[in-house]
């Protein structure tokens, strides 16, 4: 059997609902989790039953360098406008990890993200740094499909 190796965490791309998106500097995905239910009934054993709850999904976090692309931004807008509603604005987000040839190895499938907080650069005159936009994203599920 062929030896396996690891993925890199440099190589990604992402696929945006109606956005064009060239590339990222850095995404996180947020964690899954469910919460367990205790429960135990009178006449059972000393032992709590833990029942599985409340399914959890953490928000998925974007930054890029700012181009002249409004694109991201105008997604957020949408939100934040009261005349749209938010069915308007959810988008499905396909996360693809590559291998060092480019090639789609992995990906994480986000549904019905929408943009939930929008974090412009921050600018100085002495600085030396890309300017980098920072944008969250709420959902409704976080899947591995590949």
């Amino acid at each position: 059997m062929a030896r396996q190796d690891p993925l890199r965490n440099m190589r990604y791309r992402l696929e945006i609902d109606g956005i064009d998106q060239a590339g990222f500097a850095e995404v996180a995905i947020g964690d899954l989790s469910n919460e367990p239910i205790e429960y135990r009934e009178g006449d059972e054993i000393t032992t709590v039953r833990k029942l599985n709850g409340l399914t959890k999904y953490a928000n998925i976090t974007l930054k890029w360098g700012i181009t002249d692309s409004l694109d991201l931004a105008d997604w957020h807008q949408l939100v934040v406008d009261d005349a749209t509603p938010l069915d308007d604005a959810r988008r499905n987000v396909v996360i693809r990890i590559q291998n060092e040839a480019g090639d789609d190895k992995a990906a994480f499938e986000i549904t019905k993200a929408w943009p939930c907080k929008y974090d412009p650069t921050d600018l100085n005159g002495k600085g030396n740094e890309v300017a980098i936009d920072t944008l969250e994203l709420c959902n409704e599920g976080i899947k591995r499909i590949q």
